[in-house]
Order: structure tokens, then sequence, then C-alpha cells
């Protein structure tokens, strides 16, 4: 099944949630919606599951505008970042729901609960009430109930946000393999640039009710389109620093004047933003060829394999992402270091003026 969204827009109460849009998800195409919170996913994918109407253009299937037609009536499952189950009923019985509205035979519903079940590995689970399940299984169950169907649409509403950090993982990489076997139209709502990457497929850029840019997940964010787009594929955000570009020199506004980068010979003199990604900020660029940026730690946060380092430089906030625990008190002077073909380039517009010729994560 295609799916084909003509100048869809949602406008309530006079508030704008979804700017008019286009967008075209090809049979069997897994797609991520990246954006922050309210940026318009959750509302985007209710209008394609038929949940909402949109306030302008239309939903084509196949084809066939069912823009107007219910959801019980479209081949759609939908995942939200709650658990959602019947309380009532066990672990079997939810996963055969759907089933059974769709009337099929009660063989083929045991066969297919129980492979299902197997595959998320909630077998033994199946007699048991989801309030007797921890959070990880209730979500595994309400996978289930969803993937049981084989939809031809399958919608994930940031379906692992709430689960632990190895749990998310876990179920991460168990989802990207039943997905690949299924011949639907999938979409994955997340907030985390690093979940895109590792999902992979074709990712939606949403900034503000706005789709900006669409494409191959690893491409857009090796080359995002413009400033909005590097700010929102980053996590934590690109550092931006104002420059100038004349006479073959990059004059940065905090103070720095390096020579123009192979990548950025071909631009014209003039105004850009110089966008540098946290984790090409470290201490161990070869001091010759780096150019050494240097502040006052305001924070760091640390985590089991890597620490967030915020400094200040003057007016300029950058921050780095670095591999292991580095220990750095506020207050404490930081200097780091980064390479210049790691630099972007993006216009006095914000459109990408220039890119670093990478292709693959941590090098682009």
């Amino acid at each position: 099944m295609s799916l084909r969204l003509e100048n869809i827009s949602k406008v309530v109460g006079g508030e704008t949630h979804l700017y008019p849009l286009d967008l075209t998800l090809e049979p069997g195409s897994f797609n991520v919606l990246l954006g922050r919170t309210l940026a318009g996913k959750t509302t985007l994918m209710r209008i394609m599951a038929g949940l909402d109407r949109p306030t302008t253009g239309r939903v084509v299937e196949n084809g066939t505008d069912v823009t107007r037609q219910s959801v019980r009536n479209r081949s759609v499952a939908m995942v939200y970042q709650q658990f959602i189950n019947y309380p009532g009923m066990s672990v079997r019985d939810n996963i055969a729901s759907p089933l059974r509205i769709a009337r099929e035979p009660a063989a083929e519903i045991e066969r297919r609960v129980g492979e299902m079940a197997e595959l998320l590995h909630i077998e033994h689970l199946l007699d048991r009430l989801p309030a007797e399940l921890s959070g990880g299984q209730q979500q595994r169950t309400a996978l289930a109930r969803a993937l049981v169907r084989e939809t031809r649409l399958l919608l994930l509403d940031e379906p692992l946000v709430n689960l632990d950090y190895k749990l998310r993982e876990e179920l991460r990489e168990e989802l990207r393999h039943l997905l690949a076997a299924r011949d639907a139209v999938v979409v994955y709502a997340t907030t985390e640039p690093t979940e895109a990457l590792t999902l992979g497929g074709n990712t939606a850029v949403m900034y503000q009710g706005q789709v900006i840019q669409y494409g191959d997940t690893v491409a857009s964010f090796l080359q995002p389109s413009d400033l909005r787009v590097a700010r929102v594929f980053n996590d934590p955000p690109m550092n931006m620093v104002p420059a100038r570009l004349d006479d073959g020199t990059l004059k940065l506004d905090d103070g720095h004047d390096i020579p123009v980068p192979a990548h950025l010979t071909g631009l014209r003199a003039g105004r850009y933003h110089i966008g540098i990604r946290p984790h090409h900020l470290g201490y161990d660029a070869p001091a010759a060829e780096s150019l050494a940026i240097e502040g006052t730690c305001d924070l760091v946060e640390l985590s089991g394999s890597e620490s967030l380092i915020y400094f200040r430089q003057g007016d300029y906030e950058w921050v780095a992402q670095m591999d292991g625990i580095h220990h750095v008190a506020p207050g404490e002077h930081v200097r780091m270091t980064v390479l210049p073909h790691h630099l972007y380039a993006f216009d006095d517009s914000g459109a990408l003026a220039g890119a670093p010729e990478r292709s693959a994560r941590g090098e682009g």
C-alpha cells in the first residue's frame, strides 16, 4: 500500500497544529517522524490513521481518497507511548481482540496469537492480566495486539519512550527485525535523533507543524537542508556560530580566523552560520590542524558511556559530546578542538551551503 498526503493541514480553535504539507510513503517503507515535543507528529499520525480529519487536503491510499473513511474501515493499527491494554482481559485475549473483531477463525486466531507472543517473548504470560505485568511486558502486549493483524499501515507513536534504557534498546532491535519482514507502510514517531539513525529507513523531520525535510535517514543526518533540521537532527543540537567568509578566510564572530576548509572553498564571500556537531569537539585533535575553542565550564552531564560538557566563550554557549567519563568542575577552564573538515556552513537564509564529505554517523 502507498500512502500519499496532499496539502494536509490541521487548525484547532484558531491554532495551527499542521501547516499545509505533502508527503508520499512508498509500499513496504519504514518511515520515521522525527521532531521535538509539539512538532505535530501525533496530529499527523492521527490523520493518517483516520482518527482525525484534516482541515484541508486529503489522504490517499493506493490511489483512493480515504480522508473521510472511518478508522474502522481502514487497514491500520496504532501503538501509543502509553501501555494501552484492556485491563479485564488476559494477555491472550488482548492480543486476539482485533482478530476476533475481524471474525477470523478460532484456529487461525490461536495460531497467530501464539506466533506473535513467541516473537515478542511473552508466550509464558498469555494467561496473566495486564496489572500483573511489568511496564515492558505491557508494552510488548500492546505491540503484539497491533502487529497481529498484519495491517497495511502501522503507526508507532513513541512506543518505547516510557521504558528504561536497556529495555528500549532490546525492543528497538526486535522491532527492526519484526517490521523488516512486513509488507506494510510503517511510521514511527520519535523525539530522539539517535533512535531515528538506529531504525534507518526514511525520516521526515518535523518542526512547528511542518515537514522540513524528508528522505533517507542517514543522508538527511549528513546533509541537513537547513539550520532547523541541523538543530532537530542532533542531540544535543549542533553548535552554531555566525561567521563571515572573505578572501579565503572564515572570520568567526567568536574571534577565530581560519583558512576555508577544502569542502567549503566553493562558497561565495558573505555571511554564514558555521555548525559544529557536539561529538566532533574534543581534546585530541592535532594542534597544527585544529580549531581551538576555549571557555568556562557551566555544567557536565555524565552517563555510563559519555559526557556532555557545556561551556561558555563570551556570548557563545557550546556543548561537547565525548565518549567516557570526563570530570570538569563548573567554572573550570575548558579547551576543546575540532578539525576544520567537520565544519558545516549555512547561508544567511539558513539553507545548507556546505557539508563535510563523510558517509557514516560520527563522521558527518
